[in-house]
């Protein structure tokens, strides 16, 4: 692998949170779930083997960034075992809201379940603190922001040091603005199909916040003209924005992940 192949001299910061990353990161979905997931073709839930060497390939190639949820099955409980001794290499997202039990999504937002849900992730991750903590949103923005009190929780946690950063993975461009006005970070949807949410970018690249980039790829849905490459054309719309910080991809084939990271870093270093 060449140097210029890879991520590891393009990381920026995460907004004002103090944290550096990769320009992508790396979603663990189908490291726990195979059910109820929106991607065209199916998928194998990875070994213990298989997931250990997709994790050290994307650290190789300078991603730092991993994506968790406990909305991802048992994503979370296989990290921390899976990452042991390696804490100090990754920046770790997760989220809080959303659980996923026995085929279904379930939401709940009180500050009861928000703080027991932290502690549970953090026992699943082996970690003292999540770098990051993000509102996992049933597309009932404003109304989870303004009143469940879950922010006032997630603030709360902050300041006990048990996560280092907190926003929402949002649906509504309302609901991001304000996620950004009260916290640091909001997950938006970005990609050649949707760009909807792009007032959520401009006021983030405003206002020093950081953005995550969800479904950049469309899922792997993205059709272009023959001959044009969905992956570049996808990293020169998100990469072209200032105010994104890292895109969220969530491949467990090794060879897109390589091809992934090597068309972001093209794609980066031609925007300089």
């Amino acid at each position: 692998m060449s140097f210029a192949a890879s991520l590891h001299d393009l990381h920026r910061p995460l907004g004002s949170t103090g944290l550096r990353v990769s320009p992508l990161g790396l979603g663990t979905v189908k490291l726990g779930r195979d059910q109820g997931v929106k991607y065209p073709n199916g998928f194998s839930i990875p070994d213990d083997a298989a997931a250990r060497a997709l994790l050290a390939q994307a650290r190789e190639l300078g991603i730092n960034l991993i994506d968790t949820a406990p909305a991802y099955g048992i994503s979370e409980e296989r990290l921390g075992p899976l990452l042991r001794g390696q804490r100090q290499d990754w920046v770790i997202v997760s989220k809080v809201g959303e659980e996923y039990e026995n085929g279904q999504s379930h939401y709940d937002f009180s500050p009861a379940h928000t703080r027991l849900s932290v502690e549970r992730s953090l026992r699943r991750l082996e970690t003292e603190q999540i770098d990051l903590l993000l509102v996992h949103s049933d597309g009932h923005d404003l109304e989870i922001l303004q009143h469940s009190g879950i922010y006032a929780t997630l603030a709360e946690l902050k300041r006990e040091g048990k996560i280092g950063a907190f926003g929402l993975s949002g649906k509504t461009v309302e609901g991001g603005l304000l996620a950004l006005q009260q916290g640091d970070c909001a997950m938006v949807t970005y990609n050649l199909n949707e760009q909807g949410e792009k007032p959520v970018l401009d006021y983030a690249a405003k206002h020093g916040k950081a953005i995550l980039v969800k479904k950049a790829l469309a899922s792997g849905h993205v059709c272009l003209a023959a001959g044009v490459d969905p992956v570049r054309a996808s990293f020169e719309l998100l990469f072209s924005h200032p105010g994104v910080c890292s895109a969220i991809v969530g491949t467990i084939n090794p060879l897109h992940l390589a091809h992934n990271v090597a068309t972001a870093a093209a794609v980066i270093r031609s925007l300089r």
